[in-house]
């Protein structure tokens, strides 16, 4: 069985893949109940229900509105990626703050498939560190715009959708075997308290 086709990948600027979004807030239809943030580990969140409580200011009108299946860029460096997440909204319809970049995806990708291509901490780096200019705080000092002039390597979207499959069942795969390992870890614990055993099922 073939897994992907054997046509070249074709490298394009992001900008032929994404398009911004100015969508805004502005009529309230979110509140700050609707807030996103952006999680390496755990992609784009519900902030209250992620982090225990709103962040937001006084008004969230001028927030940037993120639909299922937005691309989000943060302007915020973590431990990994110092220039940066790119992430795609898989939940509800949220806003966020103005620190972020919302875009849509065009017909020539899928939202998915532009997370699974960022995963590797590496490539992400690699694509930003040229279109980033870091401030005196280690703020990023990059439009939305320019932040999609780097080059990328992208197959065609059917071949997309396949490899988007594939990285969710291995995501599945690796989820099922986690909660196996802390099942046993768990029992292993108490068994070593109590002194006792212990089925496993």
């Amino acid at each position: 069985m073939v897994l992907f086709s054997t046509y070249a990948w074709e490298q394009r600027y992001l900008f032929e893949y994404l398009e911004v979004s100015n969508e805004k807030n502005t009529n309230d239809a979110f509140t700050k109940q609707d807030v996103l943030s952006v999680s390496g580990d755990y992609g784009i969140v519900n902030q209250i229900e992620f982090q225990g409580r709103s962040f937001a200011g006084a008004s969230v009108s001028n927030y940037g509105v993120v639909h299922t299946g937005d691309i989000v860029y943060t302007k915020s460096p973590l431990n990994s990626n110092p220039y940066g997440i790119i992430k795609t909204n898989r939940g509800k319809s949220g806003i966020v703050s103005t620190l972020y970049a919302v875009y849509h995806p065009k017909e020539t990708v899928i939202s998915d498939f532009v997370q699974t291509y960022f995963e590797q901490h590496a490539r992400m780096n690699n694509y930003m560190h040229p279109l980033v200019n870091k401030g005196a705080k280690n703020d990023m000092k990059v439009s939305s715009e320019n932040a999609l002039k780097g080059l990328v390597i992208f197959p065609k979207v059917e071949e997309q959708h396949r490899i988007v499959a594939l990285f969710h069942k291995i995501d599945t795969l690796i989820t099922l075997h986690q909660r196996k390992y802390t099942h046993i870890y768990i029992i292993a614990y108490f068994q070593k308290i109590f002194n006792c055993s212990y089925k496993h099922f």
